[in-house]
């Protein structure tokens, strides 16, 4: 369904689409089916895995905590490309993720299958030393001139586990806090650095995102012992950011919350008091003469009704 409305949210065929991966904590606070204690969250809890595009959300998916970031993101990748390139079969898809999505198998996949991927690499003691010229440079240019110094430049790696090497973007950062060497494998062509600023770091609006899903729209609530019933808490809350991100994008276009944050929706638009009364015709429901939003909840309303 989420997919469905994503297909026909476009008037007309998208030229690129960038498909942003990541997985965050879900804590829990009791003994629910399928928590287990996560050492890099320190905490009990759940490992949902979401999708964007953009603003608009493509995946949202319970698992259990015992996985990996990337358990499952290859299977739905293909499940992704098969359904977009059925509705746009020339779009220019780009894969985004960070350093828990970099798997070969799902690069050696998106090579086969020309989806291009732009992913983070954690970094290493092989590809610090490969980066070690880079970071020298960075430095002595920070003695010269005590501010921060960044470089940027592509390397060639593999892992001992990847079937061979790839292009890899190395970024030497160094400050008065010393040393921040970051690696980016991608598929992308370009310079380094604007492939790292423009494409890769875009991907921080997404934690933004995975926040009004799980904070402003309680998708967090997942306090049912048993799996599936939380299973479902998820596409509930998923199905909310979907009707306030179409909201948000077709009906306040323009207006002074076209920005807003689905937490100020729901309040300043959905959350207000109402008196209905029913006869046996019809049904009306009053609004308070005092609200202060009533031109742009008319204007929601009528933008909506003509979509």
């Amino acid at each position: 369904m989420l997919l469905d409305n994503f297909v026909a949210s476009f008037a007309e065929p998208p030229t690129e689409l960038i498909l942003d991966f990541d997985a965050t904590d879900d804590r829990v606070h009791g003994n629910q089916e399928g928590r287990h204690y996560h050492g890099y969250y320190g905490d009990w809890c759940f490992l949902p895995l979401y999708v964007f595009c953009g603003e608009q959300l493509l995946v949202s998916y319970l698992r259990p905590s015992k996985i990996g970031a990337a358990h499952h993101a290859w299977a739905i990748l293909k499940l992704l490309v098969a359904r977009l390139r059925e509705a746009w079969p020339d779009v220019h898809i780009i894969v985004r993720g960070d350093s828990g999505f970099c798997r070969w198998r799902m690069l050696h996949w998106c090579e086969w299958a020309s989806v291009d991927y732009i992913i983070g690499l954690a970094r290493n003691p092989r590809l610090e030393a490969l980066g070690a010229p880079l970071m020298a440079e960075a430095q002595q240019a920070y003695a010269a001139a005590p501010q921060k110094q960044r470089r940027f430049a592509w390397i060639d790696y593999a892992a001992g586990t990847w079937d061979r090497e790839r292009r890899v973007i190395a970024k030497a950062e160094y400050s008065a806090q010393g040393t921040n060497p970051r690696f980016v494998v991608t598929s992308l062509p370009g310079d380094p650095q604007d492939l790292y600023d423009r494409v890769y770091c875009a991907r921080g609006e997404m934690e933004n995102r995975i926040k009004e899903q799980q904070l402003g729209l309680f998708s967090d609530r997942t306090s049912c012992h048993a799996w599936w019933a939380n299973q479902f808490r998820v596409p509930l809350s998923a199905c909310a950011y979907v009707l306030l991100e179409t909201i948000r994008r077709v009906g306040l276009a323009g207006t002074e919350l076209a920005r807003a944050q689905v937490t100020t929706i729901r309040l300043k638009l959905l959350k207000i008091g109402t008196v209905i009364v029913r006869n046996t015709r019809r049904i009306r429901v009053f609004f308070s003469t005092a609200y202060p939003y009533q031109a742009l909840f008319r204007h929601v309303c009528a933008t909506l009704g003509r979509t």
